[in-house]
């Protein structure tokens, strides 16, 4: 990702910053936990999607079943309400409760259909299975690796298509198709120059430069108020911040 040092921001309408998802599971009100699992649900399914079938060996219909019966009992058991930040990161607890989970789903030799038919969050399997070609680890040690870049791309696509979003509402979709065709162009041999997108766009180069200074603020405000959402702590945040962004968050 070009362009992400870029610090700062401005109110706009893209969505707020609400409580940690993380902690939200744990609240007494059943509509708030079942919101907070959304949330994890979207951010995660597509690495859990993805480990039950690079380490687990899960043939695709098997991690489809899996991915939405996990999702779901975590809602029904409260999963994730034994989280403690102090422990370790969110992710790797995740992990540790899915590993039980399928342990146990495979001692059971559980063929019934998994997750009572409960959807938790919308899953393009299909484009999840495409992917995994060209993402799988080249050996099991790779597999922690592999799931953090795995979780860090499905947080960086999510905030790409908000952030599209809030320019199609806020009437600045040049903005957008000016970052697109700069900082989302495929790694190759050339990208445009400002001065080729200045007059591809009938711009000053210097309105070019402030527009995707913008819309990168814009994209970094968008990726960290997932990110606070998708964490336990403050020293989580700040940590998985840090690890995107820099030293500067």
């Amino acid at each position: 990702m070009r362009g992400r040092r870029e610090i700062g921001g401005r109110p706009a309408h893209f969505p707020n910053t609400r409580l940690s998802a993380v902690l939200a599971v744990r609240s007494a009100d059943p509509a708030e936990r079942s919101r907070a699992l959304e949330v994890l649900a979207a951010g995660y399914w597509q690495p859990v999607y993805g480990y039950l079938r690079l380490h687990w060996r899960c043939d695709s219909e098997d991690a489809q079943d899996l991915t939405q019966a996990f999702f779901a009992r975590a809602l029904e058991k409260d999963f994730f309400a034994g989280h403690d930040a102090a422990k370790g990161t969110f992710r790797t607890f995740l992990r540790t409760c899915l590993d039980r989970f399928v342990a146990n789903e495979r001692k059971a030799a559980a063929r019934l259909k998994r997750g009572g038919g409960v959807k938790i969050v919308h899953v393009d399997f299909a484009r999840a299975e495409s992917e995994l070609g060209r993402a799988e680890p080249r050996a099991a040690a790779d597999v922690d690796a592999w799931f953090h870049r795995e979780w860090v791309r499905t947080l960086f696509a999510a905030a790409v298509e908000a952030l599209r979003d809030g320019c199609e509402r806020d009437g600045r979709s040049h903005h957008f198709e000016l970052f697109r065709r700069y900082d989302l162009a495929p790694d190759g041999p050339r990208r445009p120059t400002y001065a080729e997108l200045a007059a591809a766009f009938a711009l000053p180069v210097s309105q070019v430069t402030n527009r995707l200074a913008q819309i990168r603020r814009d994209f970094r405000r968008i990726v960290l108020e997932r990110l606070r959402e998708m964490t336990g702590s403050d020293a989580e945040f700040e940590a998985e911040a840090q690890a995107l962004f820099g030293r500067e968050i």
